[in-house]
């Protein structure tokens, strides 16, 4: 039911390519022929059966996000039972209906779609379904009331998220990441790994190696086939990190000194700006060299200095999809949905998309705050909404992004075109006030902070899970396998000590206990280059490509709504060809994007002793 940021369809819409079911029901235990009409007939019934399912548990699952308390966690719990028991049936059944001769396109499609689409698959032996969700429920709950403490302060985990971009006290910061880690990530370790358990039982039920293996089986690709796609993409993005890396290092170690951040080897982790070190934006004033980064604005201030509130900010997000041709949302979105943080109760705070009724319930549910980030994460989650809504005509299996990075690079294109030019365009910036090229690295270097930063995090999520999944990771290696990833791919460590017996680092990162894939999020990053270079080439740009905005332009509107409304209906090499002319991701066109920014790291960089031990 769950999937994206996380984005609320129906969870069982990603192409699996994987082995067939050890385990498959008789054909006693089917209720329609072992025939292309029979199948054609079950797939047919799992539609309508599901479409009622995912109404009334979409909302349970909303309220439970919405207003956390014991008995929506149970509501929620209930519902997750019967959608997993329904899943490891239909799965179970299509893999039978799969080897018929004879489907067509549709029914042969769907069929994968069934054999694969469970995040999690419980296996068929008495209570284990319930147990599952059960686990989950709590695990996502335990984030969602989650506190850090300052000081001995209790503070919510939003509000300790926001003090990690802005505090600049190295021993507070510390305090804020520890206690986090600790609060949050520790309880939820054994809980963990009874889930991975479960889960993979599971998985092998279906005849897959392990619940990694089925989400890797989801991309039109074999588990084996994406693997190396993955490892490829990160190959050609690493040289621009490790120079990024580099350069950043050396500006915190001069800002904190080097008994704060040595000037090789790793970065500290809380210094970054970041919970998780995942993108470093927020420390771009400490980094930004003289001259070259002041952009001569700042975001944060521009809204607050236009009175542009939450609401605010949702209304100039949605118009930079209307301004491409695409309708404007439905009345009920603004009525609906939790655009702040309610007060006096416990909710959870991360960014999500949700269609309740896979029509036009079109909800988010955030806390925003009216600052930079939340400005384009709201660019974001309304991609979610519109790639929802342009495929809802769609049959309820192929309600879905052509792949979860899909889903993920659409709103993250759209800001990409949030640039200087842009914020004139839409009244927030004086035009005499647009920096000049002389700027551009500032801006490149801005924008690296998130976008490069993230990609290694991205990367390594779904490594330590793919790994916990095959069993190379164990319970006792959880926590040094997570410091090691991180150390290993991002270069970066944690500002106090682990205690690998109790700690559970992993766990403070929402998409672990909410059980989120998280390769989706790499991809979209490399998808969203692609996708801007080709909105940018359509609309006729011709200058540096970081400087391109394509708001107001119905051409690029037309294409890219041609692509959503395709849904999960075909390959994603087809949904891909579609709008970039292309069927291969690739990561040039970021490459291209950041070049000028590259080139000048590179000099800035000459003398450093660049790079970190590896293992």
């Amino acid at each position: 039911m769950l999937a994206g940021c996380a984005t609320t369809d129906n969870d069982a819409v990603i192409v699996p390519t994987g082995p067939a079911i050890a385990a498959a029901p008789s054909a006693d235990d089917l209720a329609y022929p072992l025939t292309p009409a029979g199948a054609r007939a079950f797939v047919e019934s799992v539609e309508a059966e599901s479409l009622e399912l995912s109404d009334i548990a979409g909302r349970a699952y909303w309220v439970n996000s919405t207003y956390i308390t014991e008995d929506t966690d149970l509501l929620a719990a209930y519902f997750g039972t019967i959608a997993t028991e329904k899943g490891v049936e239909y799965a179970a059944k299509a893999a039978r209906y799969a080897q018929v001769d004879g489907l067509d396109y549709d029914t042969a499609r769907k069929l994968d779609i069934l054999r694969g689409g469970l995040t999690l698959a419980a296996p068929t032996t008495d209570g284990a379904a319930k147990e599952l969700n059960d686990i989950s429920t709590a695990l996502n709950s335990a984030y969602g009331k989650g506190e850090a403490t300052l000081n001995g302060e209790q503070i919510p985990g939003n509000d300790a998220e926001e003090m990690m971009g802005t505090n600049r006290n190295p021993e507070e910061l510390a305090q804020l990441w520890k206690s986090w880690h600790e609060n949050v990530g520790r309880p939820m370790k054994d809980d963990y790994a009874r889930m991975v358990a479960i889960a993979n039982a599971g998985a092998q039920e279906l005849g897959f190696d392990d619940t990694g293996a089925m989400w890797r089986s989801g991309y039109d690709m074999s588990p084996e086939e994406f693997s190396a796609m993955y490892d490829r993409l990160w190959a050609e993005v690493e040289p621009l990190y490790n120079d990024l890396h580099c350069y950043v290092r050396g500006e915190l170690s001069d800002h904190y000194g080097e008994d704060v951040q040595p000037d090789e080897g790793y970065i500290r982790a809380d210094l970054l700006g970041n919970m998780w070190a995942q993108s470093w934006g927020n420390v771009y004033e400490i980094v930004a060299p003289e001259g070259a980064g002041d952009l001569g604005y700042n975001l944060t201030d521009l809204l607050v200095d236009n009175d542009v509130d939450a609401v605010g900010i949702a209304k100039i997000s949605e118009r930079f999809y209307t301004s491409l041709g695409l309708d404007p949302l439905p009345d009920s979105f603004w009525e609906k949905s939790q655009v702040v943080r309610p007060e006096g109760r416990d909710v959870v705070c991360h960014a999500s998309a949700w269609n309740l009724d896979n029509v036009d319930d079109l909800r988010i549910k955030m806390c925003t705050k009216v600052n930079a980030d939340d400005f384009v994460t709201m660019h974001h989650e309304l991609g979610h909404n519109y790639y929802q809504r342009a495929y809802n005509e769609q049959p309820y299996l192929y309600l879905n992004g052509a792949n979860d990075g899909f889903h993920e690079a659409i709103g993250d294109f759209v800001a990409l075109s949030v640039t200087p030019e842009y914020l004139v365009q839409i009244g927030l910036l004086d035009a005499d006030k647009v920096p000049s090229e002389d700027k551009d690295i500032g801006l490149l270097l801005d924008r690296a902070m998130d976008k490069v930063a993230f990609l290694p995090f991205g990367l390594l999520v779904d490594k330590w899970r793919w790994g916990v999944f095959d069993g190379s990771i164990t319970p006792a290696t959880y926590n040094s396998a997570w410091v090691g990833l991180k150390q290993q791919y991002q270069g970066v460590t944690p500002p106090v000590p682990r205690n690998d017996a109790i700690d559970f680092d992993p766990g403070a990162k929402y998409h672990i206990p909410g059980n989120t894939p998280y390769a989706r999020y790499f991809l979209a990053h490399i998808l969203q280059f692609q996708f801007y270079k080709a909105a940018c080439d359509m609309s006729g740009w011709e200058g540096p490509l970081h400087r391109c905005s394509f708001y107001g332009n119905e051409e690029v509107g037309e294409r890219l709504n041609a692509m959503l409304a395709m849904g999960a209906s075909r390959p994603w090499p087809d949904a891909l060809e579609v709008f970039t002319g292309t069927r291969e991701m690739s990561a040039e066109p970021m490459k291209e994007y950041f070049a000028p920014l590259q080139a000048w790291l590179k000099q800035q960089n000459a003398g450093s002793d660049c790079g970190w031990p590896t293992a």
